[in-house]
């Protein structure tokens, strides 16, 4: 039977692909590392593994044995307004360091392929037309910086040691349970509360954590994708209140929004220091999936609206 080892199966991610990859026709071996034995999820057959820090000094050599592919979810995540005053070094000490201390190991221990899970950050904010993967990088931030230097160390590592490395940029990912952004937005909208977002005219690229989930099983085995990078979405984008009217069908609720000019919603949001979430509601940022349709025969299994069904199914609500 084949052997993955997923990083970060207690978080949001991998706790979805350590269940897809548990349940699938052609079942894998899995270890599922994280920092608390508590949160790993409960698979059939796995092993469970915590590791106290990700960084250059993280011991992998004990879990690494047997393995054939490494799932690289584990990572210290983008926050809003992170107020660690070393931020940037923290996010270079576990997602770049911390990364490139498990790919030398696992190459080491024989293991075949890693998938990394990096973020659209690396191409910026947005703009008009659809990313690419040959986009020249202009990272927006301290994190997406750090997923960008630990891209290029991998990079020259796959060289040197002949390591299969294969890149995966999402955007924002919704699901079940889904944090941050997402949620938030989701308890708004079940509640009924009146949204000032009408007015609002953009295009904004999302995955459902299935559809990734389905992409990085394909990178796991697929031939074509060793060395490869591949952004990825749901293959439909949508207007923040497209989304929001959609997850109102999903959630039998109505989506009330409110038309507001957007110089005013600026200056609101200036008022309380909410600058960078109006400026995810209301950008343009699109990933042009392209690229994973043609070199891996790959499409986003569910619709959009399936999806956003999936996220936020009655049965799971808090």
């Amino acid at each position: 039977m084949r052997t993955c080892l997923i990083t970060g199966a207690s978080g949001f991610i991998g706790k979805a692909l350590a269940s897809a990859l548990a349940h699938a026709q052609q079942p894998w071996q899995l270890r599922l590392v994280g920092r608390s034995a508590a949160r790993l999820p409960d698979c059939a057959g796995a092993t469970q593994h915590t590791i106290r820090a990700l960084d250059a000094s993280t011991d992998w050599s004990g879990m690494l044995q047997g393995v054939d592919v490494v799932v690289h979810a584990a990572a210290r995540v983008h926050v809003l307004h992170d107020t660690a005053i070393d931020a940037p070094v923290q996010y270079r000490r576990t997602n770049d360091e911390g990364t490139l201390r498990l790919a030398e190991q696992a190459s080491a221990a024989g293991v075949k392929r890693l998938v990394f899970l990096s973020t659209i950050g690396i191409h910026g904010l947005g703009q008009d037309l659809p990313y690419q993967e040959t986009d020249t990088p202009a990272p927006n931030g301290p994190y997406a910086q750090s997923k960008l230097d630990a891209e290029r160390g991998l990079q020259a590592l796959a060289v040197r040691t002949g390591l299969e490395v294969v890149v995966i940029r999402p955007p924002l990912v919704y699901g079940p349970d889904a944090p941050g952004n997402f949620a938030r937005l989701a308890a708004v909208v079940r509640r009924g509360i009146p949204l000032p977002l009408g007015s609002v005219r953009n295009l904004r690229s999302l995955v459902g954590v299935s559809n990734l989930v389905s992409l990085i099983d394909t990178c796991m085995t697929h031939p074509a994708a060793a060395q490869q990078t591949f952004l990825v979405s749901d293959g439909q984008d949508l207007s923040t209140p497209d989304l929001i009217r959609r997850m109102g069908v999903a959630l039998h609720r109505p989506a009330r929004l409110l038309p507001m000019p957007l110089p005013l919603l600026r200056w609101g949001a200036a008022c309380v220091g909410k600058q960078s979430t109006l400026q995810q509601l209301t950008s343009t940022l699109r990933a042009d999936i392209r690229k994973a349709r043609a070199v891996l025969n790959w499409t986003p299994p569910l619709t959009v609206d399936a999806a956003l069904a999936e996220a936020l199914s009655p049965q799971r609500r808090p």
